[in-house]
């Protein structure tokens, strides 16, 4: 699957002014991540396991 056909959501806690934005695309294998501000960068793909652990810390009270 290439990075075009991948379906990008961007992240609820992203900056409503489009500075702070983060997007993942979930695919069988892992969550791929990216920079909303400029999608020709890099992105970087994680475990569904690590994600969940990344986003059960982020979002602890």
């Amino acid at each position: 699957m290439s990075t075009t056909e991948l379906v990008w959501f961007k992240s609820s806690y992203s900056g409503t002014q489009g500075d702070d934005c983060v997007e993942v695309a979930v695919t069988e294998q892992t969550v791929r991540v990216r920079d909303s501000k400029d999608a020709t960068r890099p992105r970087f793909d994680i475990s569904h396991e690590g994600w969940s652990r990344f986003v059960g810390f982020v979002t602890q009270d």
